[in-house]
Order: structure tokens, then C-alpha cells, then sequence
């Protein structure tokens, strides 16, 4: 069954329709004046300007037909012909049962599956992630879940940075530093040993924080030091032609990194399908080079090789993709287009979606529209999905106290010291093991962290506050998450006086108090949240329907008493609190965030 304001919307285009009117213009919305009324349609006085009648009229019109729909308890017209909509208590009664009784909880599924793919994440070799891998692991995440859920066949992937000239750098960096390492390295560019044997076993003592510690270093000698420029090149395009020496080094700092990003991601609850990179397309980049030739795309520009995507009707010149620099070699754009020729003959995707820092928004502009010049997508199929940035309180990029870029373990592990500061506070967990104590704290500092990110509009900048942040009053994470084990905790009440859910007085519900009524309607509003968050690739809708949903049981945990009341009363309650906490669960679960089962 649809959801109410579905349900309404199509009764009151009906009686529109029936009146020789748009049938359009009877769309419902939720009241502005909840007070007055759950839901409203102010189509009346759109029709009165198109038919030159009083809007009054035709608002009373349209009541009349709605006066005998059974879903209704009163159909009211207010100020110049708005009219106004108040659901019977049985008809809230009926939708609450077919929630509590759907495994998807009033949620529907898309009329059309498609096959998305999510390109979120973007971290790369040698690098752990900064606070500036946030934001895109923390929506993308989010974006692949609602997606799954809406019925698609979803794929996330890390798409790694693992490819380029910072790779000769790097390897040439530690082999200076590791003479054992260098001699195993030319030892198996000439041959003398097979991949694998003993001597390349040095490569096991290189370490992320080796890498970590090493690239910038590299990166600025790169700069100021022409020779060891021109080396790491020589040991970039050794490597693109899998030099095994290099190509067996390569690897290693590879699966350093990706076994220490998979660390960090998994502890914000962000897990990839796939963990493809660049060098997985570097093989296809000479044959499509020659297939863009062949077509007629490439332009010879100044030595280097371009495709023009300007369109008539731009408001802004854009660029041309550098496909071959005047070098001869690839260009990052080029590794990116590569990618949407691999994701086409690979998933054959309906639609890719890329959840990348706005900023970046032209680069994806130009790729995309050279792909459909290319015919490796159709247009629409690429979608560019932006953010703002996370900001420090002075309205900057974060940064650490010394101006320094935060690495994302360090603000995860920050978050945790917070957490446990605060459950310590409010003194919950005090009963339960250290394990246990441990394994609570980790939820809420990632409650905390995601929340804080996904309350808002993904175009938009916020200001992060861990203090604010990781509080359990307010709009927060932790907030939610005491609601919910709130909800748990009567559950496990009630069972064990054995009336709970668990027991056969469980149910039915029956909706009468207004606590009940606005709990409800909150939880109808579930599929409007949802579609939202899918059509506009916005998880705050579902944040926000999660956040209200909270507010709703308080109230009604304040309002209407549960373990108290009379067994048919209690039993209807149990079942709607059992119902509020199913949806409340996974609407947190496709923001990514985990409910503990006790605090």
C-alpha cells in the first residue's frame, strides 16, 4: 500500500479531474499547520486563475466530492481556498498495521531497477586518508545503500589511486633509503631472480608509515631537483611496462595500503565491492587512444593530443580533455576515461555516480561529455554527485591545531575519546564489559562523525564541532542513537514480563492518542524521505526523517505510558514502538550508522 499523502494526492486529483480541472493541481502536501490539519492542497488556486472562478468555490467543490472518503475525518477550506485534510483515526490505524507488518516498513522499491555504480572514497597508494576523505566515503557510502535498498544493483568502488609519476617517486625514494630493497629490485629487473624469491622478500619491511613519511619528501626533491625528476619518470614508464623489479615493489606498497584503508573504512562502517584502481586501466589506454583517433575526436594541439567538448549554448568555455600531454604520455583525464570504457565493458552500467569534492565539478564536465562524444555512455549515465568542504570553526578546511591536514584514523580516534567522555557523563555503560564499553563508544563516535555530515545538504559546507557533535541532546547522532536503545530497552522490559513483542499480546495497534497520530504520520513519511534522498542524491532527507522519527517517540514515550497501560492499549503501543524502532534501524543503517543494543 502507498503511503497516505500518495494515497490522498490521488483522491483529490480525482476530484479535481471530476470537476474538468488539471488533475495535477490536486497534489497534496504536507500542512503547513499541523495543528489544523495532517496534509493540505492549495490547487484551488491555481485552477481559479486559469477558469476565472473564486478559488473559495472551487475549493469547496473539491470538498464536496472528498466528503465521503472514509480516510477523511474533516475536509476543511481556510484563508483564500487552501484546503486543509485530517485523516480519521481509523485510517492512520490501518496504515500503521501495514508498516509494522512490511518488511520494507513503508518503503517502496523503484518502478525500473537499474545498475548503479558509486565511485566514492578516492584514496590513494602511500597516503593514509586525511579529514578530506570524509565527506566522500561518508555520502558515497550512503548513497550506495539507499540506492541497494530502492531495488537497484548497486557496486561500490574505492577507485584507488595506485598509478602515475608520484609511483616513481616513491619507489625510487625507498630504494635510496633501502639499499637491501634496491639490490632485489635490480636483481629482478634483470632477471637474475623470479618474482617472488627470497630476495624480494625486503619489500615486506617497507610499512605505510615508510610511505607516508617518504612521499612529500620525495615530492618536493621532485621539484627542485631536476635529475631526481627526470629519474622517477624513468622509473614511472619502467613501471607502466611492468619492469618486475618496480612492478614487485609497486605491489607492496599497493597491499600496505589498501590493508590499512580497508582498517579505517571499515571503522566508519564504509566497505567497498570493489577495490579497482588506475592500474587496472593502464592496459587499456593505448587501444583507446587509437579508437578516439579512428573516430576523428583527437585534435593535435601544440604537441599534445585534445578533444574539444564545448557545446553551443555554454555559459562558460570549458577546457578540452588532455588525452596525450605533448610528452607522449597519459594524462589524468585520461586514466579517468579509460575507467568509464572498463565500467561499461565490465557492469555495463545504467548509471555511474561520483561522489567527489565539488570543486571538481568542470574536470567531471569535460570527462563526461568526452565519453558521450566517445560513445562510451549515453548522456545522463555520468553524474557527478559534489560536497562542500568540512570546516574548522574559523571557517577553513579543517586542520589540525598546527595548520596541518588531520589523517582520518587520528579524527576517528579523537571522535572515540569524545565518545567515551560523554557516555561516561550521562553515565550509560557503566554495567557493561570493556569490550562491550569499547564496542559502544566506536558507534557513537561514527554516529557522531556521519550524522554531523549527512544533516546537511551535500553541496554544503559545515563547521565541524565535537562537542556539539558527539552530544546526546540536540540533532545528533548520539542522540538518535539513545532513542533507539531507548526503544530497545522496552522492548526487553516488556518481554521479560512476557507481554512484549515476544508475546502473544503484542499488537494490534490501534491509533487514538494525538502522541500516536504524529508518531504515525512520521513513520508514513518514510517513503517521501526516502525518495527524496534517491531522486536528489541527498541522504539528508533520510537524516532528517530519522532525526523526526526520534523526536516523534519522545514524544509518545512522554505522552502515552506503555507498560503501564491497560493490555490492549499496551499491547498496540508495544507494536508501534516495535514498528518505530524496525524503521528508525534501517533508516540509520542506510545513513551507515550502527544502533548498539544497550547503552
Amino acid at each position: 500500500m502507498s503511503d497516505l499523502k500518495s494515497q490522498l494526492s490521488e483522491a483529490v486529483e480525482a476530484a479535481f479531474a471530476g470537476l474538468g480541472l488539471p488533475a495535477e493541481l490536486g497534489r497534496v502536501t504536507v500542512s503547513d499547520r499541523p495543528d489544523l490539519a495532517d496534509f493540505q492542497s492549495n490547487g484551488a488556486l491555481a485552477a481559479a486563475k486559469r477558469v476565472g472562478k473564486n478559488p473559495r468555490e472551487i475549493a469547496a467543490a473539491v470538498a464536496e466530492r472528498l466528503s465521503g472518503d472514509p480516510r477523511l475525518a474533516t475536509v476543511e477550506i481556510a484563508g483564500p481556498g487552501f484546503i486543509n485534510l485530517k485523516l480519521s483515526d481509523a485510517a492512520l490505524t490501518d496504515r500503521a498495521r501495514a508498516i509494522a507488518a512490511d518488511p520494507r516498513l513503508g518503503a517502496e522499491t523503484v518502478a525500473q531497477p537499474r545498475r548503479v555504480l558509486v565511485d566514492y572514497g578516492g584514496p590513494n597508494v602511500a597516503k593514509p586518508m586525511h579529514v578530506g576523505h570524509l565527506r566522500a566515503s561518508i555520502i558515497g557510502e550512503s548513497i550506495k545503500r539507499i540506492y541497494r535498498f530502492r531495488g537497484d544493483a548497486v557496486k561500490g568502488d574505492a577507485h584507488f589511486g595506485d598509478w602515475g609519476y608520484q609511483m616513481g617517486l616513491l619507489i625510487g625514494a625507498v630504494m635510496d633509503e633501502h639499499p637491501a630493497i634496491a639490490a632485489a629490485v635490480e636483481r629482478l629487473n634483470a632477471g637474475i631472480e623470479p618474482p617472488g624469491a627470497a630476495g624480494a622478500a625486503a619489500f615486506n619491511t617497507v610499512t605505510l608509515a615508510d610511505l607516508d613519511r617518504l612521499y612529500p619528501e620525495a615530492a618536493a626533491k621532485g621539484k627542485a631537483d631536476t635529475d631526481y625528476r627526470d629519474r622517477a619518470r624513468r622509473i614511472t614508464a619502467a613501471l607502466q611496462d611492468r619492469k618486475p623489479g618496480y612492478h614487485a615493489l609497486w605491489q607492496r606498497f599497493r597491499d600496505v595500503t589498501q590493508v590499512a584503508l580497508e582498517r579505517d573504512f571499515h571503522a566508519l562502517g564504509v566497505d567497498f565491492d570493489l577495490w579497482k584502481g588506475e592500474s587496472d586501466v593502464e592496459d587499456l589506454i593505448d587501444p583507446m587512444v587509437a579508437e578516439l583517433d579512428a573516430k576523428g575526436l583527437l585534435v593535435d594541439d601544440q604537441g599534445a593530443r585534445i578533444i574539444r567538448v564545448v557545446r553551443d549554448g555554454d555559459k562558460k568555455e570549458l577546457p578540452p580533455l588532455l588525452v596525450v600531454s605533448s610528452e607522449g604520455s597519459a594524462m589524468y583525464g585520461t586514466t579517468d576515461l579509460a575507467t568509464i570504457l572498463d565500467r561499461k565493458r565490465e557492469f555495463a552500467p545504467n548509471l555511474v555516480i561520483y561522489c567527489v569534492d565539488q570543486r571538481q565539478a568542470d574536470h567531471f564536465e569535460i570527462v563526461f561529455r568526452a565519453a558521450y562524444l566517445a560513445g562510451y555512455a549515453l548522456e545522463g549515465e555520468l553524474n557527478h554527485v559534489g560536497f562542500g568542504t568540512m570546516n574548522g570553526t574559523d571557517g577553513k578546511p579543517f586542520k589540525t591545531r598546527e595548520g596541518g591536514v588531520l589523517k582520518l584514523n587520528d579524527m576517528i580516534e579523537m571522535t572515540r575519546a569524545k565518545a567515551r567522555e560523554r557516555l561516561h557523563e550521562a553515565g550509560l555503560g557503566e554495567n557493561l564489559t570493556p569490550e562491550d564499553f569499547e564496542d559502544i563508544a566506536g558507534k557513537v563516535a561514527v554516529a557522531a562523525l556521519k550524522f554531523a555530515d549527512l544533516q546537511n545538504f551535500r553541496g554544503t559546507s559545515y563547521v565541524f564541532d565535537l562537542d556539539r557533535f558527539t552530544s546526546f541532546e540536540g540533532k545528533t547522532g548520539p542522540y538518535l542513537l539513545y532513542q533507539a536503545v531507548r526503544i530497545k530497552s522496552v522492548l526487553r522490559r516488556a518481554a521479560a514480563e512476557g507481554f512484549g513483542a515476544e508475546g502473544a499480546a503484542a499488537g494490534p495497534i490501534t491509533v487514538a492518542e494525538p502522541a500516536e497520530r504524529e508518531l504515525t504520520l512520521t513513520l508514513d513519511a518514510f517513503e517521501t524521505a526516502l525518495a527524496e534522498a534517491y531522486d536528489r542524491y541527498a541522504p539528508n532527507a533520510l537524516a532528517e526523517h530519522a532525526y523526526r522519527l526520534s523526536q516523534a517517540f519522545s514524544k509518545f514515550y512522554a505522552g502515552c505510558p506503555i507498560l503501564q497501560a491497560e493490555p490492549q492499549v499496551r499491547a498496540s503501543r508495544l507494536a508501534l514502538a516495535g514498528a518505530t524502532l524496525a524503521q528508525l534501524e534501517r533508516a540509520l543503517d542506510l545513513l551507515g550508522i550502527a544502533v548498539p543494543e544497550r547503552m
